[in-house]
């Protein structure tokens, strides 16, 4: 039934098979072919119904040029998330029961789906949350990988069915986990298919049923997922795609007791409030996923042309906007000049500008609250430390009419600014230095996150030091393509300990999908 799982990596691949020129060529046919689908006006979609809310709709706005009107999407009022629950309910009545060769088969052609439609996805998540092209791809990508590795992971497990021991001889006996019910699936807007996809196909191939309430900054990419599920052939009810903002339906999902399960993506602040409401109700399960501070370390003996590098797309790679970003830098001092001397020159290469253009590395943050969180922290910055590069809004060459601002670099910031301990999710990179590798774990490791870390340096014995003692659920050493960043499907598990993350099982990994199943004994007696 199950070939071997392979990563997608759509553009590592045409590049080495001298196919980028088409690639480049696909993506624009496809951002073309979009300008049809743009302006339309959404339903929320309930057990295969559609219904438009009598509290009106709201409107999704390009952040890269806001006058782009995406489409209008439905305020969905808490009366609709209790109807999509039910809904919810009764498909699992089907789709729980179904035989999991069947469930793995309707996921691996959703799978094949996305493959197909890949480049118009990218596309749109471009001009939705303003990834470039490069970046958008990798979103589609890693959501295709999702669904392939997480059916590869049932079949491999025989539908987590085992036989267990016998005590008596007229006994067999056996251990199955089987789903557990509704799930409440609330994404970020950062990977707005990745992890919609990752969190949403984890809980479906195993035979829960799912209510979606994507980022009201990102509802269109989640709608094309949606759809996506059901022409494979997921059932009626057992997804269903609501619309609307957080404090409005949130509270449905959290009283309801026909809710099984939440899995959320998001801030601290919202996750662990949801957390601690829903398990208040009763002990259900929350795999939650909240963020991190992550720091990268580049001792003396480290390749400075690898660490610069790794630095930067750890650092800038979608504006920050990456709940592993890097964005603490500790430099060891004898390396400090020149490094930073390499790092700015090199960050000069990296373009700002729209997002759906071949050459551009950063461009918007998410919306206009985001835009003004940089700006509020960058003057922070400048009270605070030193700012070495960037720190002011983008508004020349065309770009007036979105969220564009330059990637920062803040140096002599005191431990205790908020710059240093918080997630800030917008470009800003906050440096010191320290004179031993012990040090700069202890700073690594004095964080309520512990989501990610990266190390360079060529001394073995640092990285099994680094690895044994920093205080991250990810960790890193060496990595170019992004020194906190970019974790693969069925390479590195992504979850983070302390405030990061809920269960300490990385999506994309081995132990993820037991999550969404509880166990159940059965004994047979002759």
């Amino acid at each position: 039934m199950q070939k071997g799982f392979t990563n997608e990596m759509t553009y590592n691949r045409m590049f080495r098979e001298g196919r980028e020129e088409e690639f480049h060529r696909r993506y624009e046919d496809a951002l073309a072919g979009l300008q049809a689908e743009l302006g339309g006006h959404h339903p929320i979609i309930i057990g295969g119904e559609t219904y438009f809310s009598e509290a009106g709709e709201f409107e999704d706005r390009s952040p890269g040029d806001t006058r782009i009107l995406l489409g209008y999407f439905q305020k969905g009022l808490r009366k609709h998330a209790r109807m999509a629950v039910e809904a919810a309910k009764e498909a699992f009545r089907e789709w729980g029961w179904m035989d999991w060769r069947k469930r793995v088969e309707i996921i691996m052609r959703a799978g094949e789906i996305m493959a197909d439609e890949k480049f118009k996805l990218a596309a749109l998540i471009s001009l939705e949350n303003g990834k470039n092209r490069l970046e958008a791809m990798a979103d589609v990508d890693e959501a295709i990988d999702f669904l392939r590795y997480y059916s590869q992971q049932v079949v491999e497990h025989n539908g987590f069915r085992r036989v267990m021991g016998r005590a008596f001889e007229n006994e067999s006996a056996e251990s199955i986990l089987r789903p557990i019910g509704v799930w409440a699936v609330i994404p970020p807007f950062n990977f707005p298919l990745a992890i919609t996809a990752g969190m949403s196909s984890g809980a479906l191939v195993t035979g829960n049923t799912i209510v979606l309430k994507p980022a009201s900054d990102t509802p269109f990419i989640a709608l094309k997922y949606y759809e996506i599920l059901v022409k494979a052939g997921v059932p009626p009810g057992a997804v269903n795609y609501l619309t609307g903002s957080g404090p409005e339906l949130g509270p449905e999902f959290v009283e309801n007791m026909d809710v099984a399960g939440i899995a959320f993506t998001g801030s601290w602040d919202v996750g662990s409030k949801l957390y601690a409401e829903f398990s208040a109700k009763a002990p259900r399960p929350f795999i939650a996923e909240m963020g991190g501070k992550n720091t990268t370390i580049v001792t003396k003996s480290a390749d400075l042309r690898k660490a610069v590098e790794g630095v930067i797309r750890g650092a800038f790679g979608f504006g920050g906007q990456k709940c592993s970003a890097t964005s603490r830098l500790l430099l060891a001092r004898e390396i400090k000049d020149e490094f930073m001397k390499m790092l700015l020159e090199r960050l000069h290469s990296f373009k700002v500008g729209d997002p759906t253009k071949r050459d551009t590395f950063l461009g918007p943050v998410i919306n206009k609250a985001a835009y003004e969180k940089y700006l509020r922290y960058i003057e922070l910055a400048r009270r605070e430390g030193r700012i070495l590069y960037g720190g002011r809004a983008v508004r020349e060459g065309g770009l007036e009419h979105g969220y564009y601002v330059e990637p920062a670099v803040v140096d002599e910031l005191p431990v205790e600014s908020i710059i240093w301990r918080e997630e800030l999710f917008v470009p800003i990179l906050a440096v010191r230095t320290f004179e031993s590798l012990e040090e700069a774990i202890k700073t690594a490791n004095n964080s309520d996150y512990g989501l990610t870390a990266g190390i360079f340096t060529t001394d073995e014995r640092e990285i099994e030091i680094f690895f044994e003692r920093i205080e991250a659920g990810v960790c890193y050493a060496n990595r170019t393509v992004g020194s906190t960043t970019g974790a693969m499907v069925g390479v590195q598990s992504f979850g983070g300990w302390k405030r990061s993350g809920s269960t300490g099982k990385g999506a994309g990994g081995p132990y993820y999908l037991y999550q969404f199943m509880r166990e159940q004994s059965r004994s047979t007696y002759t």
